[in-house]
């Protein structure tokens, strides 16, 4: 089969390779989409620590079972499948307190398995152990299924924030992540979505997807003196910082209103996580800074169901559908912000 493997930084290679064959407790699926993100274009020039290679990559995963292992119950070939990325152990400490996402023996598709930009992927059994593997819902396709697996980190991330009614919401990062979080705040009762961003071209090109209620772009007006006037002095309930840059994080804190949350969604780059926080806005303010990590299985679940209810339109967002063959050109089009969501189709 053919499948877009991992060798080195700067060298991912589109390659033939034998097709799994599923052990025991394993599921073998036929992949139908398997969408693209930032990570994935990271690991293209820098690797992984977690990452041995030769990998297939890919983590954004749809398809429908082929063969199920001998020891599998519950599935059958032909049915549609969505499969988590980050797969936790499930009997940690932090697993049985239900913080899956901080597990700390978590390991992920496409790291540690081989991942999904491939024609077939096996299932790992531990997968299926933590109610990893979701059936599709009737009614969307493969490729929306595909993008469950963002949606459920940006749930994640929403509800560690306490994104709820009325709530004024800035998102810095107009990405994939930060149309995400623009149509679920929404669907969580933000009153107003803010949407911010450096480059005027991809501020325009999400913004005229997701329509906030203002697309403010960060070169040509400071960011923080524009959320004020837009909240007549009172700063936001939520701000979610969908890049990675520690100028967005320090912005963040201070065009936050009194009790405001301020999301570290994006993280830092490892040679440069420190930033600048004046505490006494935190202090007097009484905000709340939180982290997010990912996802869980049961975010998984929760997010396909929003997207066949529609309470979290994907489908326009997915830009581009490209083949397997043109997976490296995908990870190029990522790279320059020149679309909002790419799927590759194998």
């Amino acid at each position: 089969m053919k499948v877009v493997r991992f060798h080195a930084p700067g060298d991912v290679r589109i390659e033939d390779m034998a097709e799994p064959t599923p052990g025991p407790g394993d599921v073998k699926i036929r992949v139908r989409n398997c969408s693209t993100c930032g990570t994935d274009v990271k690991i293209s020039k820098f690797g992984h620590h977690h990452i041995h290679p030769p990998r297939v990559m890919g983590h954004e995963i749809a398809g429908e079972v082929v063969e199920t292992g001998a020891d599998v119950t519950g599935w059958a070939a032909g049915d549609r499948v969505q499969v988590i990325a980050a797969i936790p152990c499930g009997t940690c400490a932090e697993c049985r307190r239900g913080r899956m996402t901080v597990c700390p023996n978590q390991e992920s598709m496409g790291y540690h398995y081989e991942g999904g930009f491939a024609q077939y992927l096996v299932v790992p059994a531990k997968v299926l152990a933590v109610n990893g593997l979701n059936r599709i819902p009737d009614g969307i396709g493969f490729a929306e299924a595909s993008v469950a697996e963002p949606l459920a980190c940006v749930l994640n991330g929403q509800e560690l924030a306490r994104v709820g009614t009325g709530d004024d919401v800035v998102i810095i990062g107009s990405g994939p992540i930060g149309c995400l979080h623009v149509r679920l705040a929404r669907a969580r009762g933000a009153a107003r979505v803010f949407l911010v961003d450096l480059n005027r071209a991809r501020l325009d090109m999400a913004a005229a997807l997701v329509t906030p209620d203002a697309a403010i772009c960060g070169t040509e007006v400071d960011p923080v003196d524009e959320i004020l006037k837009l909240t007549e002095g009172r700063g936001a309930d939520v701000i979610i910082t969908a890049a990675a840059s520690g100028a967005a994080q320090e912005q963040g804190i201070q065009m936050a209103a009194r009790q405001g949350r301020i999301s570290f969604f994006g993280g830092l780059p490892k040679d440069n996580p420190i930033i600048a926080c004046d505490s006494n806005l935190v202090h007097y303010r009484e905000l709340t800074i939180v982290g997010a990590n990912g996802s869980s299985p049961a975010h998984n679940a929760e997010a396909l169901r929003l997207i066949a209810t529609g309470a979290v339109p994907v489908a326009d967002l997915i830009t581009h559908r490209l083949p397997l063959d043109q997976a490296i050109d995908a990870l190029g089009i990522v790279a320059r912000g020149e679309a909002i969501k790419v799927t590759i189709e194998p």
